[in-house]
């Protein structure tokens, strides 16, 4: 489908060809006057079409992975990353389809063609590279601290924490972490998140150690009976926690990844971005 401003260009180079041509034929019938040759044209007075404008940006994402893509209690798709593709396409004055595909068949559907790029939290590996290009990173999971709201003055830090019992899920990246840079601290280990954080509220530990979006939406629900907050500031090595979200487009498509990467530029620069983190998640997690 053609856009718009392509349809008005159209009539503007047919009269510039109609002009070149009557102008050749007149210099051909006068005396003493050639023709000008093609290579005499000077470069810049070439008609060169501009690229074609994009109509639609199609995405694909899944539906299960709250709250960055979900279904609503109607039916609906919406979701932190729903959202933030809307705000791309405004920025780049095009319409957005999304489509709601099973994960497992998400980069099939990009390769196929179906889509122009997948917005569903992919995390930026090796692997992935291997299979799709990916934008800069639009959202990163950092590594976070909570404690029982009436410890105050606790210091984060490997000294800070030194003879603190911390808990933290078995085998997970946070145990690692941990192991590496607190290792004077006792390591309460749980056999999942879920367990450590209980452990926290029931008083069996002094502090947990754990993903900062599923902390985030533990404190502020009631399995933590309210008991916490957030301690100290996030931790992003990319050894531990990944290199961050991104947006996958094809290898053979680097306009899209040029075009979203300048869109995703503006949508933090309108303040647009951070509306949606504080809209999506309740307590702060950078």
């Amino acid at each position: 489908m053609l856009s718009t401003n392509f349809i008005r260009q159209i009539p503007q180079r047919w009269l510039k060809v109609a002009a070149l041509a009557l102008g050749l034929a007149c210099a051909a019938a006068l005396p003493g006057v050639s023709a000008p040759r093609e290579t005499d044209t000077p470069a810049a007075a070439k008609d060169v079409a501009p690229p074609a404008k994009r109509v639609v940006v199609r995405f694909l994402t899944d539906s299960d992975f709250p709250p960055f893509n979900f279904y609503d209690e109607d039916g609906v798709l919406v979701g932190f990353n729903i959202d933030l593709a809307r705000a791309i396409c405004t920025e780049l004055a095009t319409s957005c389809d999304i489509k709601a595909r099973p994960w497992e068949e998400l980069f099939t559907g990009l390769k196929s063609g179906e889509a122009d790029a997948v917005i569903a939290a992919h995390k930026v590996t090796s692997k992935a590279i291997a299979d799709v290009d990916f934008t800069e990173r639009y959202f990163h999971t950092p590594g976070r601290f909570a404690g029982r709201k009436e410890t105050t003055g606790l210091e984060i830090s490997p000294a800070g924490l030194d003879g603190k019992r911390i808990a933290v899920a078995k085998g997970s990246t946070h145990e690692a972490f941990l192991k590496t840079f607190f290792r004077d601290s006792p390591l309460a280990l749980f056999e999942n998140a879920d367990l450590a954080r209980e452990a926290l509220a029931a008083g069996k530990a002094d502090i947990v150690f754990d993903d900062g979006i599923s902390l985030a939406f533990w404190l502020n629900g009631t399995l933590s009976r309210q008991c916490c907050d957030m301690k100290g500031g996030p931790y992003l090595e990319p050894k531990f926690f990944g290199d961050g979200l991104a947006i996958a487009v094809p290898k053979s498509d680097p306009e899209i990844k040029g075009m979203l990467n300048d869109a995703l530029k503006r949508v933090r620069a309108s303040g647009r971005f951070e509306e949606l983190v504080q809209r999506y998640f309740p307590v702060r997690i950078y």
